[in-house]
């Protein structure tokens, strides 16, 4: 199941940097994962400093 950001996102682009397979990309207003790229492997929701990348419900 792949992570998605929500409206908390600042746009910072640490996420972009912490993703090991580019999954994410600057959208508008705000950063999008891709499903189908994304590994779940969370490097992302890790360094969010606003909190705002989780797992998809």
């Amino acid at each position: 199941m792949a992570y998605v950001i929500d409206d908390k996102c600042i746009q910072c682009g640490t996420c972009v940097d912490a993703c090991p397979v580019e999954a994410i990309s600057e959208g508008d207003p705000k950063y999008v994962i891709d499903a189908d790229t994304c590994i779940d492997c969370g490097a992302c929701a890790g360094v969010c400093p606003t909190e705002a990348i989780s797992p998809a419900a």
